[in-house]
């Protein structure tokens, strides 16, 4: 898919002294795409989720999610009949990850759970209802100085075809603190993106890292990773001991700041 331009998506915000701070993230999108829904920043409540949305005797499931309050702005694109809602989701996913952050849930298809729950419970946003099939989503934390600050990207074919992506911010007001990625999020960006880069992880390794990134490696015993980073070493050996096979665990010499992960190919 050719890129034929970039658009500015951005976010008013608040900083912790009350002054009004301008955050603002280039995605490309396919030519041609339309705005179709643009809510400007307000202050609210907001909830994301950290698994497959379901409801259960009326009521609404999931696994894990984030509550916080703070500034939320969002856009949607409807995208030309040519385009793909995946191609469209890639592209912007790419951009984001390039541009310094990390994944904390990442599904795609079934595996984000029932679609209409992520169009009227989530966003609020009726166009983005389609199939469960032709659906993914992401949340994304910022790295650095931006650390309280969360995209998700949704995209869904509906229907009648029509493709949209939908694009949202948030602010949050209090620091977010510790966040850490699904398992099964970190494994899919491993397969993804072939590499895992967490630039916040260059001090020794925090035991909440070590058990997640431990249990990620786990879900596929095939796998088999190199460690690069000031504090390498260390991140092997307690992987190790926490249940990683060391055979699967290389040290890299790759220079990076935090944590640099790289599947073997």
């Amino acid at each position: 898919m050719n890129l034929s331009y970039r658009i500015r998506v951005a976010v008013s915000g608040l900083a912790l002294l009350g002054s009004s701070a301008l955050i603002a993230k280039e995605l490309p999108v396919p030519a041609d795409a339309k705005v179709v829904d643009e809510r400007p920043a307000a202050e609210q409540e907001r909830v994301y989720p950290l698994g497959a949305l379901r409801k259960i005797s009326g009521q609404l499931r999931v696994e894990s999610k984030i509550e916080s309050r703070g500034q939320v702005s969002s856009l949607t694109y409807e995208l030309p009949r040519e385009r793909s809602a995946n191609e469209a989701f890639t592209s912007a996913r790419e951009a984001l990850q390039a541009d310094g952050g990390y994944p904390l849930f990442w599904c795609e298809k079934r595996d984000c759970g029932e679609s209409s729950l992520w169009a009227n419970e989530v966003f609020k946003n009726a166009r983005l209802y389609g199939s469960d099939e032709d659906q993914a989503f992401i949340l994304l934390r910022r790295s650095g100085a931006e650390s309280d600050t969360l995209v998700a990207l949704y995209s869904i074919t509906r229907g009648n075809r029509r493709a949209y992506l939908h694009v949202e911010a948030f602010v949050a007001h209090a620091p977010l603190g510790e966040l850490l990625p699904t398992p099964a999020t970190v494994l899919r960006e491993l397969r993804s993106n072939g590499k895992l880069d967490y630039t916040d992880l260059a001090a020794e390794p925090a035991a909440a890292w070590v058990s997640l990134l431990a249990r990620s490696l786990n879900l596929d015993s095939t796998l088999r990773v190199s460690l690069s980073g000031a504090q390498a070493e260390a991140w092997r050996e307690q992987l190790s001991k926490a249940g990683v096979r060391s055979a699967r665990l290389e040290v890299g010499t790759q220079a990076t700041n935090g944590l640099h992960v790289e599947l073997i190919r």
